[in-house]
């Protein structure tokens, strides 16, 4: 039988690992303009979320430094649950020194107290670096066994599946969960190219393009966080974490 050149050989495998990214690329784009993005982030959000009962306590999990758009975003619901269930005491699980003034739980608690949030309400976790950690930490805490607490869970829409099923492995047994999904603007954001000057091109207009200003790059951005939490969830399944 005759052998391929060990060279061709290495160039047909790198052709196909082209034509497969390629492909990959070019289904991306495809699903890009549809809404199934859209309906994956979403049931990561809301697939394990219920709310069947007041807090005792308010966990907001650590996402990105402060300030930042996770941060702040998880910092307005939780405000809004803290309101709502005015005896309940909040935890701030961020990693890092709580002595230190500028660090991230700090200023979260900052921005919660800007709203009108006690200081006394705020409690601190400050040692779990991934979500796993975190609910061991918080499995006895504040001198109780928060698994037999009522728990409100707050992170990021993509990162809530997993939350809500980490909590439950560690022995939780009342978890709730509220997911901080972002509110889409109300304005209609149409406009006439024409109107507005500037060069006559070939390029299409695309004042009344939302689909194409917006949803296709949101999109995108909705499959990098689906795949990325897909990535996860399968690591936290292997080791038995879920």
């Amino acid at each position: 039988m005759k052998r391929l050149n060990p060279i061709r050989q290495i160039l047909r495998v790198l052709r196909m690992i082209f034509v497969a990214f390629g492909v990959l690329f070019i289904l991306i784009l495809i699903l890009s303009f549809t809404t199934l993005p859209f309906w994956g982030y979403y049931w990561l959000g809301t697939s394990q979320s219920k709310i069947t009962e007041k807090p005792d306590y308010i966990v907001l999990l650590g996402g990105g430094g402060m300030p930042s758009e996770s941060s702040l975003m998880r910092a307005y619901f939780v405000h809004r649950a803290a309101v709502e269930s005015p005896e309940s005491r909040i935890i701030v699980s961020i990693p890092g020194n709580t002595n230190d003034s500028t660090s991230t739980a700090r200023q979260v608690a900052g921005e919660l107290i800007s709203k009108g949030i006690k200081k006394q309400r705020i409690l601190y976790e400050q040692e779990g670096t991934n979500t796993r950690s975190e609910a061991l930490n918080l499995r006895q805490f504040n001198g109780e066994r928060l698994t037999e607490k009522s728990i409100l869970l707050v992170t990021s829409p993509e990162h809530m599946r997993r939350a809500v099923l980490v909590f439950r492995k560690a022995g939780f047994t009342r978890v709730n969960a509220l997911p901080a999904f972002e509110n889409a603007i109300e304005a209609n954001l149409f406009f006439d190219d024409n109107k507005l000057g500037g060069e006559k091109t070939l390029v299409p207009d695309i004042g009344g393009n939302t689909e194409v200003r917006y949803q296709f790059w949101n999109h995108l951005k909705y499959e990098i966080l689906i795949a990325r939490e897909m990535v996860a969830l399968g690591y936290y399944w292997l080791r038995g974490w879920i």
